[in-house]
């Protein structure tokens, strides 16, 4: 694993100390986007930019929700023209809200709807050049033509936007990068970050600064690297532009709002991003909650309790690498991260109590059913067990409790740093060692790496948790401790979606950077079980760290799109849900597709009024199907495929 120095290569002001990465200003209409200003939400219309009615009403409707930026497709010159009737009468009914229009394939619809609205989107893999999976290697002269050809498609728009006084975003998107790109740089973090450089570099020559940034991905993992990446150099060069955050192709429900915790949660603990759009497959007003419950978490986060400064990271964070840890039963090394769930508040434990856990026992069996979201230990606290739990779950004490059930098979102590260090009676196989940062004394870190039956469960009441857990990592990695480590979050008082925010931030961060060999989230007051558990299981999906159930890329639907997502989208995950570890994208139209499914297994691509294009990974393998027989055939693909399996019917 590569390693960095916090001042050799810098993305963010600070590890340990929450700070906003301060930008320059870029006006937006009335609103400004970055240095001292707010961190700003938005969304997209979904309808048909030529239904101006319906357009108006639903601008209306996201604005009152709380969007502060509202975007609307422009695929032509025809839908750009009208972006005036829109901006009148949504100023004609006292709306100020900014206009943003949103631009794939079309240069001229960009220059109009630049002198109409007061931001346009654009996106460098298909502004100028073409993405057809071409492989083609360029010379240095051949690239430098190409960079050539671009400059003279893409300087009349900035020059347009600069005598208007109107911003632009260079939005990349991981699954439209170029087929140039991909040929020098591959389908990466990198090829993003060139992509949307090689536009901005033509924006100072022309000395023009109305700019946001952004590096959409529909994988966390992705999308955290490449905007550190871009951070890193624009740095490098002196350059210190707003992002705009956004996982893209979230997917809907729970899904979508954990998967945009991990990666958007994951850069506003870093003080990266100026505004944001959650994309869910869902009306768009319903956005908005969600990214402001994203946002204002930070406005009070400065004044958190100091955490020692970070001077070595023994991590590259540009890329993902997980910590070796050293194996502990089914804790660590090869094995996907373990799910803890938290019984210690109960006032009772019976069968009925794992229910949510993913365990289902049945009476007139006697026999347990578990789902494949069936976590692997139960913390007790101080409770006993008084019936038999299936083999594969684990149980852990608080250690006096323990001492009574100690010779029950699988029962596990959960161990203070003072009672190690005071050798008290432990497991032979393994035991859970509690403890948060500042108890990683080097006389707790000797002990926890040499005796091979300890687990850490690391803690933390920072405010800025995120930042003091990751030091804890970094503390064990430079002493060469490989002792396997549960991260443990506490919530109190918050309602479901805030649990499942901001859990999803907190863990889902660390998982990225490659930390954590389990999760356990405690709540208090903070939403049910059977929530907790999807939602733990729902963060290890979202990082790609442990394969729980089927995963959809589903795209937030826009004026482009060509049927009715959140319907098709309902359909098609009713009859494959129980596809664990298979990726099915769903794209409204051509511009989120196939590109934008990256790597999705099969996809399912709007191409035109009532017709579907399948597709498996990147490869067309059926167009023009009529989309009343779609999904039918969609499935009948997965099962040639050889992913398809047969629902299991539950008695």
């Amino acid at each position: 694993m590569s390693t960095t120095t916090a001042s050799s290569s810098p993305y963010c002001p600070s590890l340990t100390r929450y700070e906003r990465w301060r930008t320059l200003v870029v006006p937006v209409g009335d609103i400004g986007i970055g240095g001292d200003h707010p961190i700003r939400v938005q969304s997209m219309t979904t309808t048909d930019t030529m239904d101006t009615a319906g357009t108006v009403a639903q601008s209306i409707r996201m604005i009152e929700a709380g969007c502060e930026l509202v975007r609307i497709t422009a695929p032509s010159k025809t839908e750009a023209e009208n972006l005036a009737e829109i901006k009148k009468q949504l100023r004609a009914a006292g709306f100020n809200t900014p206009l943003v229009a949103d631009i794939h394939f079309t240069p001229n619809a960009a220059e109009i709807a630049a002198r109409i609205v007061e931001k346009v989107r654009v996106n460098p893999g298909n502004y100028a050049d073409k993405k057809k999976f071409d492989v083609r290697e360029y010379t240095d002269a051949q690239y430098q033509d190409e960079l050539d050809r671009i400059r003279e498609r893409f300087t009349p728009l900035v020059r347009i936007c600069k005598e208007h006084g109107t911003a632009m975003r260079i939005g990349t998107n991981h699954g439209s990068l170029s087929d140039r790109i991909l040929n020098r740089y591959g389908d990466t973090p990198l090829g993003m970050v060139e992509s949307a450089m090689e536009f901005l570099r033509i924006c100072r020559e022309e000395n023009y600064h109305a700019v946001v940034l952004s590096m959409k991905a529909s994988n966390p993992q992705v999308m955290v690297q490449a905007y550190r990446l871009l951070v890193n150099h624009m740095l490098q060069e002196g350059m210190q532009y707003p992002l705009h955050l956004g996982v893209t192709e979230a997917g809907d429900g729970e899904d979508g709002r954990v998967k945009s915790a991990v990666g958007i949660g994951a850069l506003l603990e870093d003080g990266l991003g100026d505004t944001i759009r959650v994309s869910l497959t869902e009306e768009p007003e319903a956005e908005i909650p969600v990214a402001k419950a994203l946002a204002d978490r930070y406005t009070a986060r400065r004044g958190h309790d100091p955490i020692p400064e970070v001077h070595h990271v023994p991590i590259d964070p540009f890329s993902h690498s997980r910590r070796h840890a050293r194996e502990t039963l089914n804790i660590g090394a090869r094995h996907v991260p373990v799910v803890i769930a938290d019984l210690s508040t109960k006032t009772k434990i019976t069968p009925a109590t794992l229910f949510p856990w993913g365990y289902h026992y049945s009476v007139p069996l006697d026999k347990w059913n578990l789902t494949d979201q069936a976590c692997d230990y139960l913390f007790l606290g101080d409770h006993h067990l008084d019936f038999e739990i299936p083999g594969t779950l684990g149980v852990i004490q608080e250690h006096a409790t323990w001492m009574k059930d100690r010779n029950k098979p699988r029962h596990y102590p959960l161990v203070t740093a003072e009672d190690l260090l005071a050798n008290v009676p432990v497991h032979r196989e393994l035991n859970f060692v509690y403890a948060t940062l500042k108890d990683l004394t080097p006389e707790l870190i000797e002990a926890l790496e040499e005796d091979d039956s300890c687990v850490l469960l690391l803690d933390t009441f920072n405010e800025h948790g995120y930042a003091e857990q990751r030091a804890a990592f970094f503390k064990l990695m430079e002493a060469k401790c490989e002792a396997p480590v549960i991260i443990g979050r506490d919530y109190m008082n918050l309602d479901p979606e805030h649990l499942m925010l901001h859990a999803s931030t907190d863990l889902g961060a660390l998982l990225l950077d490659g930390f954590g060999d389990g999760v356990m989230i405690c709540p208090e007051k903070s939403g049910g079980d059977e929530l907790v558990n999807r939602t733990a299981f729902g963060i290890l999906q979202a990082t790609r760290t442990r394969i729980s159930k089927t995963e959809y890329i589903s795209c937030p639907s826009c004026g482009r799109t060509l049927f009715d997502l959140q319907e098709t989208t309902a359909k098609i995950r009713s009859r494959t849900s129980h596809l664990k570890g298979v990726k099915i994208g769903i794209m409204g139209c051509i511009v989120n597709g196939p590109g934008e499914m990256a790597d999705a297994d099969y996809g399912y691509v709007g191409t035109g009024p009532g017709v579907i294009t399948l597709y498996k990974e990147k490869d067309v393998v059926k167009r023009n199907v009529p989309s009343e027989r779609a999904v039918d055939e969609l499935i009948a693909l997965i099962k040639e495929g050889g992913d398809w399996v047969e629902m299991e019917v539950k008695n």
